[in-house]
């Protein structure tokens, strides 16, 4: 798929991770819905910014988590600029909290963290991904290396991510042949929400870990999801952008 003259969907657009993400498609000319939740001013600057790469884009301020914040997003894809042919879903939620301690995991914090990083993707997929169907599309989910190993800012936030990973495949089987689906698993990368959450100590564990010494780029991550924004062949896989720490 071609990204120039595309409508790519952004959730969490406001995040460290997710601007570059929208930043990379809009330099390939490609029409950007920015969806956040409550930074408006960020965000219409940033559409701002956008527009003036020589691009289209809108903010939209939806609740990724409800369905009805889901149609809100999709609906204003469609009223700008006639539909969605690519879904990067990267907003995600997560509160370090270390994994002997059970007693601050609590099921309220729980299912938090799974409500956001796993059922809201399905719904956003499951509402949006038929509607892509007739003439192709991309779907592109932002998984962890926590999914991969049993490491990390939380015992929830690593079960999310290891299940946002077996739903980006099955989802590839359901949407096939039309919607390819495939998933991005970052380590560690500077300038983001995620990592502002992690203790200290961790962070600078984590950076020394890595075969290169230091976090992954965000921006290697963008390009990652371009590669699957643009694949014709590749569906129900996971890339992993971690600098050398965990092997997939």
């Amino acid at each position: 798929m071609k990204l120039e003259g595309k409508t790519a969907v952004v959730t969490g657009g406001t995040g460290g991770l997710g601007w570059y993400i929208c930043k990379s498609l809009a330099a390939e000319k490609a029409k950007i819905v920015l969806v956040y939740l409550k930074s408006r001013e960020k965000a219409e600057g940033y559409a701002a910014e956008l527009r003036s790469m020589g691009t289209e884009a809108v903010a939209v301020s939806a609740d990724v988590t409800t369905e009805e914040g889901i149609g809100k997003m999709a609906d204003a894809a469609v009223s700008s600029f006639g539909g969605i042919d690519a879904l990067i879903l990267n907003a995600a939620f997560n509160k370090w909290v270390n994994f002997s301690d059970l007693e601050s995991l609590d099921p309220a914090l729980w299912n938090d963290i799974i409500n956001y990083n796993l059922t809201a993707p399905y719904l956003a997929m499951r509402t949006i991904g038929p509607r892509m169907k007739e003439k192709g599309g991309r779907i592109v989910t932002i998984s962890s290396i926590a999914g991969l190993s049993p490491s990390g800012s939380s015992i929830a936030y690593c079960v999310s991510k290891a299940g946002l990973i077996h739903l980006t495949r099955c989802m590839s089987v359901a949407l096939a042949p039309s919607v390819l689906v495939n998933s991005v698993a970052p380590g560690l990368m500077e300038g983001t929400r995620m990592t502002e959450n992690l203790a200290p100590e961790y962070a600078d564990k984590a950076r020394q870990s890595a075969l290169i010494g230091k976090a992954a780029e965000r921006e290697d991550v963008a390009d990652a999801v371009k590669t699957f924004i643009r694949t014709d062949s590749i569906t129900g896989q996971t890339l992993v952008v971690d600098g050398g720490k965990v092997f997939h």
